[in-house]
């Protein structure tokens, strides 16, 4: 059997899954200022009467590091940067403690400039004693030589245990992105490392053994020591499980939209032929564009638990009214307001504010509750919009719908004005055209009918849809990517993420590239915690540069990247067809 528990902003989802399908289900609290009782809870009622030693294996995903993004809660670190002339890092600061120092690296990874170590050791004591804990690196062009990276570290080691370089987290040259990247890591450190500890703390008491694997924002997974060194890696990985939850539900060969639709936010996702969109470069998050690996996915704050509310609007007078002797050209009217905020729950459940949900109750769409505590909170609304309780709440829940999916719609068109990437290929020239949408999500069976008929587009609600999101994140394969540069003329073949460095001859083939990526790809995955049956690589990018000086052949350079193919795990994919 195996676990996938779902450690979400307000709620922790868990499912323990057999090859014939779910086993058990449950829901409970997240108490993020105590996430050791929050996990042990979730197993104590998903073990109640199993023995421990049945569990193979258990996956986590986490919203913790998003919303610590999402809310500003990052915490200070100091970040160094090396980049030579050109490009000036300052443009690219990112908080308090941000240190541009001397040094540089050329394109093919040759010292231009040595870096100033009497420089680095006061830039340590001062980071030091400013009270900062953890500290990123990062140098212009260390994925093609990570020396000067080195040495900075060697030099900060006397004052800081957890330093993150810019070659570890990405073999990419987006030296902005990788800036963004190192900062992204840093700081949400402290916060994953809580998490890391409180996981372990409860496997200990629970006499669990079976491997533990985080999923990751491009819907993979990789084991909890990985993700210590990797944490930014966990952002969006919310949204990367309602993507992994919906796959086996997804028709071959048709365009499909995913609507992950809870209490808070609705998460939004396409499949093209059972496959996910992907970042092509990173995750892109207002100003933090990093060269983290993500499903593209899109959230809007619109969910069951919205706030709803009506504020003054002024639009164009189209009824001649006038004020005094001049016609008025605007008229203010109240105009109802869902999201993005959540004050809690719904009235109906004993919460503060209105939302959707009260108005669902009251429509009859969804049952349970206290009818009239949610009519009471229309009535005023209605008072105000004045209209009826019953306009009300019919307006309540179209616009809801309606909101959401215009949401997937421009989602849609944005993706379409760019060139499409899958997590397996580019599609050249491709146009998404939805023909069917799967929900997820706690409420997405009472929106399925109003979405259909808004959005004219088939609508259908994933099997077990409110812990979908823990069943994707179990199924999860462990993924990961390695790149490799190699210079003939040089005579190196070089991957600064995986510390690989190996020397070449001249007649080193396209063949031995791919041969090399292979071997430190099986590596890094089984590092990771894959296993061997569910290990299936691919190539996804391959470059080849003739070197020639003065009008002669002096070498090839070969640029390879490789990933292990994400999918789901062999063995349960199919109990979750529908």
């Amino acid at each position: 059997m195996i676990i996938g528990l779902d450690v979400g902003g307000t709620h922790t989802d868990a499912v323990l899954l057999s090859e014939n399908g779910l086993v058990r289900d449950i829901k409970v609290p997240t108490n993020t200022s105590n996430l050791f009782n929050t996990v042990l809870s979730g197993f104590d009622l998903l073990l109640d009467g199993i023995e421990s030693s049945k569990v193979k294996r258990v996956v986590i995903s986490t919203t913790l590091t998003t919303n610590s993004v999402v809310q500003k809660q990052l915490d200070p670190v100091a970040i160094i940067v090396s980049s030579g002339p050109g490009i000036d890092p300052e443009m690219f600061r990112r908080g308090e403690h941000f240190y541009t120092v001397a040094g540089s690296i050329d394109h093919r990874g040759r010292e231009r400039s040595p870096i100033n170590r009497e420089e680095i050791e006061h830039i340590s004591e001062k980071i030091k004693n400013s009270g900062i804990e953890y500290v990123g690196v990062i140098g212009k062009f260390s994925p093609r030589n990570p020396a000067h990276e080195l040495e900075i570290r060697d030099i900060l080691k006397k004052n800081f245990h957890t330093i993150f370089l810019g070659h570890r987290v990405s073999g990419n040259l987006n030296f902005p992105r990788r800036i963004a990247t190192v900062h992204l890591n840093t700081a949400v450190y402290s916060m994953h490392k809580n998490f890391f500890n409180a996981v372990n703390d409860t496997l200990k008491q629970k006499g669990l053994k079976a491997p533990i694997q985080i999923l990751k924002a491009d819907g993979g997974t990789m084991n909890l020591e990985t993700s210590m060194e990797f944490p930014g890696q966990t952002i969006l990985s919310g949204p990367a499980a309602s993507v992994m939850g919906s796959i086996s539900h997804a028709p071959p060969n048709k365009d499909v939209i995913v609507l992950d639709i809870g209490g808070t936010t609705t998460d939004i996702a396409i499949l093209v032929n059972k496959a996910p969109l992907l970042e092509p470069v990173g995750i892109g998050r207002g100003k933090y564009k990093s060269l983290i690996r993500a499903l593209q996915t899109t959230s809007r704050g619109i969910g069951g638990d919205s706030q709803v509310t009506a504020i003054d609007k002024y639009v164009e007078n189209t009824d001649g009214e006038k004020s005094g002797n001049k016609p008025s050209s605007r008229k203010k009217i109240k105009a109802l307001i869902i999201g993005p905020g959540r004050q809690g729950h719904a009235l109906a459940f004993g919460g503060p504010a209105l939302t959707p949900t009260d108005a669902m109750i009251w429509l009859g769409i969804m049952s349970g509750g206290n009818k009239k505590l949610a009519e009471e909170g229309l009535a005023l609304l209605a008072e105000t919009l004045e209209m009826s309780i019953r306009e009300t709440a019919e307006k309540i829940f179209r616009q809801t719908c309606e909101t959401i999916v215009g949401v997937a719609n421009l989602m849609v068109d944005q993706i379409n004005r760019k060139p499409v990437y899958t997590v397996h290929e580019f599609l050249e020239g491709y146009k998404i055209k939805p023909e069917l949408i799967l929900l997820l999500g706690g409420p997405a069976p009472y929106f399925a009918g109003e979405i259909e008929k808004i959005s004219g587009i088939k609508t259908k609600v994933v099997p077990n849809s409110g812990v979908a999101n823990a069943i994707g994140a179990a199924l999860a394969r462990t993924t990961c990517e390695v790149s490799l540069l190699v210079d003939t003329e040089r005579g190196i073949a070089s991957s600064p993420e995986e510390n690989f460095t190996a020397s070449v001859s001249n007649s080193y083939l396209k063949e031995d590239a791919i041969k090399t990526a292979l071997a430190l790809l099986e590596k890094k995955a089984m590092k990771a915690g894959a296993d061997l049956k569910n290990f299936e690589a691919e190539t996804t990018e391959f470059q080849s540069f003739n070197i020639v000086r003065q009008f002669a052949p002096r070498g090839k350079i070969f640029r390879i990247k490789m990933q292990v193919k994400p999918g789901l795990i062999k063995g349960f994919d199919h109990s979750f067809q529908s």
